[in-house]
């Protein structure tokens, strides 16, 4: 049995990054052969010399929202900050909300100038609530305009840029948190992929905050995963079954992107198709990997399910000895850190 403590590293806190690099992709790129456990120390613009013609690199275009919102309680008000984690039904909303011991069933927020409402309508397990909006026009204009970016528990400097905290290819509007791994592409170095012949694919996996959330139980096994919505369209399907068919490899960028292609995968017993929906896969030591041959993924926290999931394919002790590489080599950990390439 494997226990969240097995999964767990020191980290000092000083390698956690607060900010990014200035160029993406001069990030540095520790390689990793699964396989020996060799390890080579590079930078992310290297990448060019890990990919062949015939390979495929996926990523996800998943686009943060500015989900943090600021308001006051129309009774008292109070105020009140508000974070929404994911769109139900309508125009209702998972959330966090803060301070929220007085935010009970019925509690009425403003934001601006009262654009912009919301009701509290339920209390969730979780200590979060569902509420509903009311708005004139269209809410994500209106998101736009009131909202800030959150960015995760760990990052305590103010950001510059808010596009630093996006993909250079994120389009669909709908993340809690970025797909990190993809903050090191430049347009410049994907063109440079594409003209060695590796194809471009893009999917969409909306990242939940549940994606920062501690593992709590001993055991891995009774750790329940938070589900997030994904799109997979025909022609990714199409272009990925042939990139396997002729011999290429197929190259994940990021745990976001892994999570959709192996529910896809595992639903349609190992072939990819065109598919939407909610997945909670929880990719593990002794899951059997379907679709993936190497990934690009960042540095993730201890004990957390990213941890588990890049152990699933590497083995535990391979993964956790590269990570006593990086902090050895002082590397930089987290959303804005530095990268991995497995293989």
């Amino acid at each position: 049995m494997l226990t969240t403590e097995d999964f767990d590293y020191d980290l000092p806190q000083e390698l956690i990054a607060q900010t990014p690099i200035e160029k993406r992709d001069s990030s540095r790129l520790l390689v990793l052969d699964h396989k020996t456990g060799e390890m080579a120390d590079k930078h992310f613009y290297d990448i060019i010399d890990q990919l062949h013609a015939g390979d495929a690199v996926v990523m996800n275009d998943s686009r943060v929202m500015p989900a943090r919102l600021y308001g006051v309680k129309a009774d008292t008000g109070g105020h009140e900050e508000v974070l929404l984690l994911r769109n139900t039904v309508d125009d209702e909303w998972e959330t966090l909300m803060k301070p929220a011991r007085h935010a009970h069933v019925g509690t009425k927020v403003v934001f601006g100038d009262g654009e912009l409402t919301a009701t509290v309508t339920k209390i969730l397990d979780h200590g979060g609530r569902m509420i509903k909006f009311d708005y004139d026009g269209i809410f994500l204009e209106i998101l736009e305009s009131l909202g800030e970016t959150p960015l995760p528990p760990y990052i305590k400097e103010k950001l510059d840029d808010p596009e630093r905290y996006q993909t250079v290819y994120s389009k669909e509007l709908g993340s809690a948190a970025a797909p990190t791994a993809g903050l090191h592409w430049t347009k410049e170095l994907l063109k440079k992929v594409e003209d060695k012949g590796v194809k471009l694919v893009y999917l969409t996996l909306h990242v939940g905050l549940g994606t920062f959330r501690p593992v709590s139980e001993d055991n891995i096994e009774d750790h329940k995963m938070h589900s997030e919505f994904y799109q997979f369209s025909q022609e990714a399907a199409d272009t990925l079954n042939e990139v396997h068919r002729n011999g290429g490899g197929i190259v994940a960028t990021g745990t976001t992107s892994i999570r959709t292609l192996e529910t896809v995968a595992t639903k349609f017993d190992g072939e990819l198709k065109a598919d939407s929906g909610w997945t909670d896969i929880f990719i593990k030591p002794g899951y059997e990997w379907k679709a993936v041959d190497a990934f690009i993924t960042n540095f993730h926290l201890p004990k957390s399910t990213l941890v588990m999931l890049v152990a699933s394919f590497t083995g535990r002790e391979t993964i956790l000895n590269a990570y006593e590489h990086a902090i050895k080599e002082r590397y930089r950990f987290f959303s804005f850190g530095d990268a991995m390439f497995i293989k």
